[in-house]
């Protein structure tokens, strides 16, 4: 199958989630279902709220769309597929009632952390169980260069990394364009993987891979600085569990943290802002965390972090070809 085929998939995906967004807009604006800002937060955000939310449900149509399109131009809906887009649907429905539950109660408040994680667990349960039973537990270790089989490490070995990213992609979701430009980054460096670079080929990661590219892209048409709409928890969520299926249906999940190292930094920064913060009895080592409102609140552009942060994940990702090639 020529790239010129699977790249129909990243067009069918950019034309839903741009439609669908451009549709939202109003739609969103009409019922109040604006954006509630962090008053912790950077002060120029404050600017911000009432911005339309929740637009990732565009973002997972076009996806979602894409795939079952990708039935009829580059291979079959088999099992691979479905797993992806119900793991992606999982997540989105997470992300989906947090948001909701935010804007009923007109907080920034939604699911408590410990539902979340719950949920996220299940989720990443079925997913590793169906793997396990579908495809083995063998999974690529780059640079190395083999498969490695993982035995019954593999199901908590899959969950981590499926809550992991999923919370990580949420964390990064904080300034205009940021996680729909990283995310879409990572979607073609996994459809440049899962066409050219997995012996005989994996066209159920090469298809989400341009699905995710396309649906972020479309997004973005309306999500760049200034932002006409968020994907709120519903997109990055979503994004994050797709990305991780992707990977883990390639069985290439270790790529995830050095294509999406971003991300990984992104959690860390959390991470170890709240520890020094507790240890420290509230010194903090970051302006802001997650990082990218650290390197804000230095003085850096809205605009210029965004920039930065997708050519930083752009040359993770070219290192993640390489470590495959």
């Amino acid at each position: 199958m020529s790239s010129a085929t699977f790249s129909l998939v990243a067009v069918i995906a950019f034309a839903v989630s741009m439609f669908l967004t451009n549709r939202m807009i109003p739609f969103m604006k009409k019922k109040q279902f604006g954006q509630f800002i962090r008053e912790d937060g950077p002060q120029a955000h404050l600017s911000k709220a009432g911005t339309p939310t929740m637009g990732g449900v565009a973002i997972v149509a076009g996806i979602f769309v894409a795939i079952l399109c990708s039935g009829f131009i580059s291979g079959p809906i088999g099992g691979d597929k479905i797993a992806i887009i119900l793991t992606m649907l999982a997540y989105g429905v997470i992300g989906f009632i947090d948001d909701y539950n935010k804007i009923a109660k007109k907080q920034n408040e939604g699911l408590t952390p410990k539902q979340k994680l719950a949920l996220q667990v299940v989720f990443g349960a079925a997913l590793a169980v169906f793997m396990m039973v579908k495809e083995g537990t063998e999974v690529f270790i780059p640079f190395a260069k083999t498969y490695v089989d993982f035995g019954w490490f593999y199901i908590p070995f899959i969950i981590f990394v499926e809550v992991a990213m999923a919370n990580a992609v949420n964390l990064t979701d904080g300034l205009d364009g940021l996680a729909g430009s990283t995310t879409g980054i990572v979607g073609l460096c996994f459809a440049i993987v899962g066409m050219f670079f997995i012996d005989g080929g994996n066209e159920p990661m090469a298809v989400a891979g341009q699905a995710i590219l396309g649906a972020a892209l479309g997004f973005l048409m309306y999500n760049h600085y200034p932002a006409r709409i968020f994907m709120g928890d519903t997109g990055s969520m979503a994004l994050g569990g797709v990305l991780s299926a992707a990977a883990i249906v390639g069985k290439m999940a270790w790529l995830l943290p050095i294509a999406g190292l971003l991300f990984v930094i992104e959690a860390l920064s959390v991470i170890i802002q709240v520890a020094y913060f507790k240890k420290t009895g509230g010194k903090r080592i970051f302006r802001m965390a997650p990082i990218h409102h650290h390197f804000e609140l230095g003085g850096w552009k809205e605009t210029k972090v965004v920039t930065v942060f997708a050519l930083f994940t752009l040359a993770c990702c070219i290192i993640s070809i390489l470590s495959v090639a």
